[in-house]
């Protein structure tokens, strides 16, 4: 009887879009935030309530100060991560039709891939010093290599059919990359910019908190690392949550392109 009645509630959970079972689960996310701070006796200095950060929220957007910052953030991203990408797909390109191409990513994956951008934080901030020119190098590093890396499965996945046809065409290596790889390795291509948006976001906020630190002023990192030397924890809720919120929407982005291209050309399952 029990299996019987829980049935159709699974089933009607399932049957909810997609965007509001995530605002359900937010939701509910919120309201354990709150119980928490309500009943556990947590200090405001500790743990912002979520009306108080939303309030902070509210004032930050309305001077200036939250989406100056998040402008910024999303600037040395976009940069970075446009560097980045062209230079991973370079690479595994080279890869794909040369031994020494193989050799070099083999070598640069193995040498540098394990390295966080941050850990390369203080020597390129003495190479360029603290300015937005540091956050994109550290950014390029972060994106490069899982493009480059999930990029050249992709390429080395491919089916010998399909690379016989572009040798049969005569196509030159550029057009073959082009029309033929880049399609073919898509799924491989998208899961790499997932992975490369995460580590990309995470580098530019901790470059940012780390700049704070040095005295600079920029994005949402150092808007954090400010809200921390006044003692204002509503404020640092309040960024976090600009954070959460950008990756949250940039992560539905990607899920949307997924639809638009590998789901619905049928190289691979939808949700």
């Amino acid at each position: 009887m029990r299996l019987s009645l829980s049935q159709p509630v699974v089933a009607n959970v399932r049957g909810l879009p997609v965007w509001l079972r995530y605002v359900l689960i937010s939701a509910a996310l919120i309201v354990i935030w709150q119980l928490y701070v309500s009943f556990s006796g947590v200090s405001s200095l500790v743990v912002s309530s979520p009306l108080v950060t939303a309030q902070a929220l509210v004032t930050d957007v309305k001077n200036g100060q939250l989406p100056g910052a998040v402008l910024i953030s999303l600037q040395n991203l976009v940069i970075g991560m446009a560097i980045g990408v062209g230079l991973g797909l370079a690479l595994a390109s080279l890869s794909t039709f040369s031994r020494f191409g193989r050799d070099l990513l083999t070598v640069l994956m193995a040498i540098f891939s394990s390295l966080p951008g941050i850990a390369i934080l203080p020597l390129v901030m003495l190479w360029f010093g603290l300015n937005s020119t540091t956050i994109i190098v550290v950014v390029v590093h972060s994106a490069l290599w899982p493009i480059a890396a999930n990029t050249d499965t992709g390429f080395r996945t491919i089916g010998a059919t399909t690379r016989l046809v572009a040798l049969n065409l005569g196509l030159s290596r550029e057009r073959t990359v082009r029309d033929i790889f880049l399609p073919a390795a898509l799924p491989n291509i998208l899961s790499g910019l997932r992975l490369a948006w995460a580590f990309s976001w995470r580098t530019v906020v901790g470059a940012e908190v780390v700049f704070g630190v040095a005295g600079s002023s920029g994005g949402l990192g150092w808007y954090i690392n400010n809200a921390r030397y006044f003692l204002n924890p509503p404020a640092i809720f309040a960024g976090l949550v600009v954070i959460a919120a950008l990756g949250i929407l940039l992560d539905a982005v990607f899920q949307w392109i997924e639809q638009q291209t590998i789901v619905k050309w049928g190289m691979k399952q939808g949700h």
